[in-house]
């Protein structure tokens, strides 16, 4: 009887797992834009930053969290880990969101470039909204494309940069996958 018991409170606990949606943290590069802007070529992108339960803890608690971008621009034929063909782009750009506690708000500010300081947002899901938006980014003068010639893809990467995270908490990160956070490459053909 006791037997019986015990395998429908597995069977029971099986179910419930397999059953049950999966709560998933990955990043998602969700589009690519590309227009002209005074001779330029100009790019916006939008990100989905889908943080794992374990980081938006961290965040909650005041640990800052450092994102990079990786954009590349290479042409339609190359592939972006291929070391012989060098990109025509290759751009890191790295934000940082935090909690301040004291004010109650979240800040997103940009690491690279002469962005400013930043900007504050009284929610966690505001914050991390903006900071998935990316827009007028100067990649390439349509000069220099036209003098290359052919067809070129854009090659985006959006990851958590766990190296940035407090030294007490690198070796969890490193060790448990909800802090391997990452897009993984996607390509997007040039819009001309």
């Amino acid at each position: 009887m006791r037997y019986l018991r015990y395998l429908s409170w597995v069977l029971l606990t099986l179910w419930t797992l397999t059953t049950a949606p999966p709560i998933t943290a990955e990043f998602t590069v969700a589009a690519v834009q590309t227009r002209d802007e005074g001779g330029m070529l100009v790019m916006g992108v939008d990100i989905v930053y889908g943080f794992s339960i374990e980081a938006l803890k961290a965040l909650d608690n005041g640990v800052p969290l450092t994102l990079e971008v990786h954009i590349q621009l290479r042409g339609a034929g190359a592939w972006v880990w291929n070391l012989w063909n060098r990109s025509l782009v290759d751009q890191r750009l790295r934000y940082l969101i935090r909690y301040r506690p004291l004010s109650e708000r979240y800040l997103v500010s940009p690491l690279t470039g002469d962005s400013g300081m930043g900007s504050d947002y009284v929610t966690r899901d505001a914050a991390i909204a903006a900071l998935g938006r990316i827009d007028g980014l100067q990649l390439v003068s349509r000069e220099r494309l036209r003098k290359v010639g052919g067809a070129f893809k854009l090659w985006v990467k959006a990851s958590l940069d766990i190296e940035e995270l407090p030294l007490p908490l690198r070796p969890i990160a490193y060790l448990f996958p909800a802090w391997k956070l990452s897009s993984g490459w996607t390509q997007w053909p040039l819009q001309p």
